[in-house]
Parts: C-alpha cells; sequence; structure tokens
C-alpha cells in the first residue's frame, strides 16, 4: 500500500534467496528502479552490494527494506546502511486500528487474552494455539539462537518469571536467582528480549537527566496477549480471577502509549514517576518543553476517589511543571473533571490526540 509501483521481492523463496546470494549484481540489477525486499535478513551479504547501488543512485525511498527478525536485520543495516536508512519498528496492531477495521473485541478480558498480533486478528484465529506456535517458533527457536542458549528450560521460566513481574520495579538479582542463572545472563537474555520486541522497559522520570538514567526501569511486555499466555492464561474468563488481572490491564495502555509514538515515527519517551512513599504516576508524557500528560491508569470499572491521589500528589509537587491530568480505568465513564480526565478503556482517543 505505501509503494505500490514496486516490485514486491520476497528472499523466503528458495529459488530467489539462492539468486540474490550467488548473483547478487545480477539481482539488484533487475530492481534497479526499487523494490520491496521482504526477509532480507536471510542474505546478510546482499546489504554490502546495496550499499553501493544507494550510493550511485541518491534517490531516496527506492527500496524498502522488511524483516521478520528485529535483531539480525538491524545488524545488517548498521554494518552496511549505516546514515542510508530510515527505521520504522512495526509493533503489534493498536485498539484504534482494530476498531477502524471493526475487529475490535468487546470486552477487556478478551482484549487481555486476545492480544494485538496480526495475524490473530487478521485471519480470526484462536489466540491460545496461535501464541503457542509464536513462542515454538520465534522465542524458543530464533531468539534462543540469538542468544546461544542451551538451557531451553531456564529460558522458558526466565520469560515467565518477566511476566510475572509486569509493572514492577526490575530487580535483575532477584530475576537471576528465581532463574537459575548469573545476573550477567540475565542482562543479556533481557537486552536480547528487548531488541527482539518482546519486552520493553520504561524508566522514571527526574528533571536532572543523569538521575533519570540510573534508576530502576519497569518492565512491560509489547503484547499483552503474549503476556497472558505466559502466565498460563487459556479463555478469556480466566483473566477474573487472575492476581496479575490489573497489571496486563496496565501493561495494554502502556503499549498503546508506546504505539502512538512509534506509529509516528516518534522514538518512544513514556517514563513514569514514583517516589520512596509509593506516589506514583503510571506513565508521563512531555508533550510541550514545560507540558507532560500525566496517567494513571485503573483496571476497575467503578471510579474510586484514591485512583486520584497519584496525580494530585505530583501535580502539587512539580508546580514547576504543567501536568495534564489522565485516568484510564476499566469501566464505561468518560467524565471531564477538573482533576483529571476519565476515560473508558474503550475509547483513549482524547488522550492519543493529545499526545500527537
Amino acid at each position: 500500500m505505501l509503494a505500490p509501483e514496486l516490485p514486491y521481492v520476497t528472499l523466503e523463496d528458495p529459488d530467489t534467496r539462492a539468486f540474490a546470494t550467488e548473483d547478487p549484481r545480477a539481482f539488484l540489477r533487475q530492481v534497479s528502479d526499487g523494490a520491496i525486499l521482504d526477509e532480507v535478513q536471510r542474505v546478510p551479504a546482499l546489504f554490502s552490494y546495496l550499499q553501493g547501488v544507494v550510493d550511485a543512485d541518491r534517490r531516496m525511498g527506492r527500496f524498502i527494506l522488511t524483516g521478520s527478525s528485529q535483531f539480525e536485520l538491524i545488524e545488517s543495516i548498521t554494518q552496511s546502511l549505516a546514515g542510508r536508512a530510515s527505521m520504522l519498528t512495526l509493533l503489534p496492531f493498536s485498539q484504534g486500528e482494530l476498531q477502524a477495521a471493526n475487529r475490535a473485541v468487546d470486552s477487556v478480558n478478551a482484549l487481555l487474552h486476545t492480544g494485538f498480533f496480526p495475524p490473530i486478528h487478521d485471519r480470526q484465529i484462536k489466540p491460545t494455539p496461535w501464541l503457542q506456535d509464536y513462542v515454538a517458533t520465534y522465542l524458543e527457536r530464533d531468539v534462543r539462537q540469538l542468544l546461544n542458549i542451551h538451557n531451553l528450560g531456564a529460558f522458558q521460566r526466565f520469560i515467565q518469571l518477566c511476566a510475572g513481574r509486569i509493572g514492577q520495579l526490575v530487580n535483575i538479582s532477584s530475576l537471576a536467582a528465581d532463574a537459575g542463572i548469573t545476573r550477567v545472563t540475565a542482562e543479556s537474555w533481557l537486552s536480547v528480549l528487548q531488541a527482539s520486541h518482546v519486552l520493553f522497559l520504561v524508566r522514571p522520570w527526574f528533571s536532572n537527566l543523569g538521575k533519570r538514567l540510573i534508576k530502576t526501569p519497569k518492565l512491560y511486555f509489547c503484547d499483552c496477549g503474549l503476556a497472558a499466555w505466559f502466565l498460563g492464561v487459556q479463555q478469556a474468563q480466566h483473566l477474573q480471577a487472575l492476581p496479575q488481572r490489573g497489571a496486563l490491564f496496565e501493561n495494554w495502555i502502556m503499549t498503546e502509549l508506546l504505539k502512538a509514538q512509534s506509529n509516528r515515527g516518534i522514538k518512544p519517551s513514556l517514563y513514569f514517576l514514583r517516589d520512596k512513599q509509593g506516589h506514583e504516576v503510571d506513565a508521563l508524557i512531555q508533550t510541550a518543553p514545560d507540558t507532560f500528560q500525566a496517567i494513571a491508569i485503573k483496571s476497575g470499572e467503578t471510579i474510586a476517589s484514591d485512583f486520584f491521589n497519584g496525580l494530585n500528589y505530583w501535580r502539587t509537587t512539580l508546580k514547576q511543571h504543567t501536568l495534564v491530568p489522565w485516568i484510564i480505568h476499566g469501566g464505561t465513564a468518560h467524565q471531564n473533571r477538573e482533576t483529571a480526565t476519565v476515560l473508558p478503556w474503550s475509547d483513549l482517543s482524547p488522550l492519543l490526540d493529545a499526545l500527537a
């Protein structure tokens, strides 16, 4: 859709891949006016030849390079096409995209169970078997190979432990001890899971940037459905009694905020506020030099007075900044209060418009 005039070539096809591998110059001559090259990480040697083609003809946007292996793709691009490529990360669908396509689910539990991976919605298949296959073919094969992991059981246990810590401050030493691995190994696994867009970290915000970078981050999954699968959720109704339901709801909202920035080509700048006394704002996004959208995330359906406590505290504490307060909850009420704008889970558009 972005470039309908360009030929589409997939290097997943064995014959095409052999052509590109054995005679890269002839292969690129056939697409000299540009092409969409899919699964391009399958032929890493092609990037060096592509560099020469791009340097000889500086027309921008001739080639669109896509690949399902984020780690290998970035490694090849940074080695051969540094300064010549623009990067766009495609995360799973957003709720707004599904609503526009009339594919959105009708309850919070169904949303948290299903997640947002495209094949589940595009092909309308059940999430549990698809996620099981995704874990087996991507996490346990591709990501594991990148890390050269021999103990699959420890790796599976590590990811399950991460799922049980959604929305919590990351304690690497505790995570490593519970998984039966060293701290160095845990840091390595966590780094690659981030690079593979399985997990992401949200850091605390401080007015002093140096302090911001050394404080403890919180951990989230890039898809709430995948996290729910690792927590053993087999059906949507199982979520009602799940202790981590509130954490999964928070995880989902954090991914929506992440996608709102990433889908506009903006490097995500998502933070949280928390002090040692427990005063917290779940998400903080800067939208002007001294203006921040401050978001409290509550999975409860009924709006309670304590929903506003963290927002009120930090608005009073950070008087030198303007904090625009929002509450997203698991119910249906939409309220414009003096202390905060309250949004239901099914309509995030006012907040996403403010972020734009």
